[in-house]
């Protein structure tokens, strides 16, 4: 068994990890082409019955991005650095549950959760504004993606990654407790910047589990199909 995973430890992993890395980026890439074209379709905003109690916090809300990153990259890392195969597993289903967003976020057609929908009324260039938010520098510094993503709803990506992180690291020890505390922090940053309604914080962990679960099966054939006795 051992002798089957030699290229964990070398160079070829490494290639792997830059190939799978690159195919999570282009998910997200191509996620966003639907995504961007939604918004300059008009939808209403629904009344929900969960963020009429809580409050709405602007400081929250213009940092989001900034902890949800902070809650979700050192940990996928750190995964990385205990289990490399997991961490490529991670890296892969995370892809397939950007895609899931991108073909949802259209067909549910939900308006802004707060505020009118500012970017049906005054339509952007497409292109340029997908390069601005495929920029992660623009995209934190600029704030590029609260500006021109105000109907990327169903399903928060925001819970679905940092509860794709805890089903991964269910794994790995206590540290899973961690990571769910982190998936709890990012639901309450969710709530308080009144991001997405109730049904999309549901259909996110709701979704990403059936994914998850997907992804481990799928998993657990091709390892019995590859490596005999597995």
């Amino acid at each position: 068994m051992d002798g089957d995973k030699t290229w964990l430890r070398g160079g070829g992993f490494w290639a792997l990890v830059a190939g799978a890395l690159a195919l999570r980026y282009l998910c997200h890439a191509v996620m966003l082409l639907p995504v961007l074209a939604h918004e300059a379709v008009p939808a209403p905003t629904l009344r929900d019955l969960v963020l009429l109690h809580v409050p709405y916090v602007p400081l929250v809300a213009r940092w989001n991005y900034v902890i949800w990153l902070l809650c979700y990259l050192p940990p996928a890392i750190w995964v990385g650095c205990r289990d490399r195969m997991l961490f490529l597993r991670l890296v892969l289903t995370d892809g397939v549950l950007a895609l899931a967003r991108g073909v949802m976020v259209p067909l549910t057609g939900l308006g802004p959760v707060r505020g009118a929908d500012l970017n049906a009324l005054h339509p952007f260039n497409l292109e340029a504004t997908w390069l601005a938010v495929l920029n992660p520098i623009r995209a934190i510094a600029g704030n590029s993606a609260g500006i021109y993503l105000t109907k990327d709803l169903f399903f928060s990506g925001h819970i679905a990654t940092t509860f794709l992180l805890y089903l991964f690291a269910r794994r790995l020890g206590r540290v899973r407790w961690l990571f769910l505390a982190l998936n709890l922090l990012t639901l309450a940053v969710v709530l308080l910047a009144h991001m997405h309604y109730t049904i999309d914080i549901i259909s996110a962990y709701a979704i990403t589990f059936c994914i998850y679960r997907a992804g481990e099966t799928l998993a657990g054939r091709w390892a019995g199909a590859c490596i005999p006795g597995a």
